[in-house]
């Protein structure tokens, strides 16, 4: 009885400890990645946009500027979509790394250590693919936008349109099952085999599942202001919220509540009424 309750507290100090440190670590990634965030949007608000018909101003994070190669602006963007996506995401991944850390179990703390940060890196590999779909679509329409004054009025209106629509697929059963997936962490009932391809898969299953369940909160991130600070962590919030509560259904339901609202009040002053 003494030998196994000695090594009941030994494991219990080196979970303990293991846990701090991913905490730690996931601390400083996300303080790191949310200052470049912030220092990024800094300088291109500082840099005056395209004043667009309609009354908007169009970010220069879409735009080519002199000198600039198509791919820079890409690199530029990405760089700028990494960091922030980790910031954003981080804080609703850390308890998923965690579960994966206990799925798998019975291995080292070095291995395990590896093993969690490529399930991080295969979980973000999805959301950068994702930033690279939304650059190519969002400079395509910014050219189109700039080309057609007709599209360029229509813009306030359409971002009202879209934060409407994607606080309605809150209410959806889509959405509650995306939802529940994300939550619920693939192996998390079962034990995980301690190796680098599952760890790779099972990051990647992770991003998907994030990715579909958080596709309105981003599009309102798209829509409303990819570069504006209080609407990325408006969105980082509520992703947050809906991951973590007891009831993530409901907090769904309340953040769609509350986007729907934001909806209609964009779309009356994007019509003059507001």
């Amino acid at each position: 009885m003494g030998n196994a309750g000695a090594t009941g507290v030994r494991e219990a100090a080196r979970g303990i400890a293991s846990e701090r440190a991913l905490l730690g670590l996931s601390a400083l990634l996300f303080s790191a990645c949310a200052a470049v965030t912030i220092v990024w949007s800094a300088s291109m608000s500082a840099m005056s946009g395209m004043p667009m018909p309609g009354g908007w101003t169009m970010s220069m994070a879409w735009m080519r500027m002199c000198g600039q190669t198509w791919a820079g602006v890409a690199a530029s963007f990405l760089g700028m979509w990494v960091a922030m996506m980790v910031a954003m995401m981080l804080p609703s991944l850390v308890p998923m790394l965690w579960r994966y850390r206990q799925a798998v179990g019975g291995t080292g703390r070095v291995r395990l250590g590896r093993l969690t940060a490529l399930v991080g890196v295969g979980y973000f590999v999805v959301w950068t693919a994702f930033g690279m779909a939304a650059f190519a679509l969002g400079a395509a329409l910014a050219a189109l936008e700039i080309q057609q004054p007709a599209l360029a009025r229509a813009v306030p209106m359409a971002a009202g349109i879209v934060v409407l629509i994607a606080g309605a697929l809150q209410f959806t059963a889509w959405k509650a099952h995306r939802l529940a997936c994300c939550r619920e962490a693939p192996g998390h009932s079962r034990g995980l085999p301690a190796d680098a391809g599952t760890a790779w898969r099972h990051g990647l299953r992770l991003g998907l599942y994030c990715n579909y369940s958080c596709a309105g909160l981003t599009a309102i991130l798209l829509a409303v202001g990819v570069m504006d600070l209080r609407v990325m962590a408006a969105v980082t919030a509520a992703i947050t919220v809906e991951r973590l509560a007891p009831d993530g259904a409901r907090a769904a339901r309340a953040i769609g509540a509350v986007a729907v609202g934001v909806g209609w009040f964009l779309i009356a002053r994007a019509a003059g009424l507001g």
